[in-house]
């Protein structure tokens, strides 16, 4: 099984790691050329792009001058450590231990709008950067023309001898795959939570599922969908009468 997650928003380059084991990103000249034209940008341009206050601008105008290559331990953070957003507080990447490290750099990817294609002990610096973002190079519109075909191509290249594709990512972010070009079936969890008598989606509480979704599959080393509808966590309970062969339901 191969796991696909979203980015956060929230990043934590403060809190020190002894964590050792980490490579490059597999598409940094793609981000190179994202950044060199980022760095462009003034404050106001990037609050007009991104839709974002003063302040977030003036630090993400910062943050791509002062983008450096090569990563290293020392200007850089494993992707599975600097992400701290809801999905990531599921995921709990920092208790892993070195077999499940191993085992989530080949079965976990993190969709970015910068990085393209992220695994978790790859390097990254700190950025703000959404797939949504209306901003193109090279005469393409926005960043879904600029991924998409090395999104999907490398998915298909870590899917061989995979049975599916689980989709823990968020629609914004799933929208840079090709799915029609994958070579496997994409399976997508869904989270629903009982309230008013109503079965609803919670946000906050969906996102921090999909992030125990994919620690359960990394923990168990789960190979086949089947395998997915044992997840429990937070009681949660897989509901057959609300899925479909793409679609597993949960509810609680």
């Amino acid at each position: 099984m191969l796991v696909v997650v979203s980015p956060a928003k929230k990043l934590d380059f403060q809190t020190p790691t002894d964590l050792t084991e980490y490579e490059s990103p597999l598409f940094l000249d793609k981000s190179k050329e994202l950044v060199k034209e980022l760095k462009k940008k003034t404050s106001s341009d990037l609050q007009k792009l991104m839709g974002i206050s003063e302040t977030l601008a003036d630090l993400n105008v910062k943050r791509f001058k002062s983008f450096k290559t090569p990563f290293t331990s020392s200007n850089a953070k494993q992707a599975g450590l600097a992400f701290q957003g809801d999905t990531y507080q599921g995921l709990e990447f920092h208790t892993f231990n070195k077999s499940q490290r191993t085992y989530a750099q080949k079965h976990l990817r993190i969709l970015s709008g910068l990085y393209g294609v992220l695994r978790p002990l790859d390097l990254m610096q700190a950025y703000r950067l959404e797939m949504g973002t209306k901003f193109g190079i090279k005469g393409q519109k926005d960043l879904y023309q600029f991924w998409k075909d090395t999104i999907t191509e490398k998915l298909n290249e870590d899917l061989k001898g995979k049975k599916a594709l689980v989709n823990c990512a968020s629609n914004e972010y799933f929208k840079s795959v090709d799915t029609k070009s994958l070579n496997a079936p994409v399976i997508t969890p869904v989270f629903k939570e009982e309230k008013n008598g109503k079965l609803k989606i919670i946000s906050f509480n969906a996102k921090r599922a999909r992030g125990m979704m994919a620690k359960f599959i990394v923990e168990n080393k789960i190979k086949d969908p089947e395998g997915i509808k044992a997840f429990s966590e937070d009681n949660y309970k897989f509901d057959p009468k609300l899925s479909d062969e793409h679609t597993f339901t949960f509810t609680r």
